[in-house]
């Protein structure tokens, strides 16, 4: 493949399948709801806090990983 010897910055410069696209908007939007939850004026449980940690985490994660993936430029060959 074409795409195995690719750096970071190539990778997340590289086009996007849509399914990661859509992905990578689900993580931003968990981040950024628990950023919202932390940073709320309002005293709130400590554990609605920790899950909102949770949240930014899990976001920023999926948000990552969704932007490095690449478009394979080469179809596998069908086997017989």
């Amino acid at each position: 493949m074409k795409n195995k010897n690719m750096n970071v910055v190539d990778r997340a410069l590289a086009p996007t399948p849509k399914w990661f696209k859509i992905l990578r908007s689900v993580g931003i939007a968990l981040a950024s709801v628990g950023g919202v939850i932390i940073a709320s004026p309002v005293a709130l449980p400590v554990g609605l806090v920790s899950a909102a940690g949770y949240l930014v985490l899990g976001g920023s994660i999926i948000s990552v990983v969704s932007q490095t993936a690449v478009k394979a430029e080469e179809q596998p060959e069908p086997k017989e």
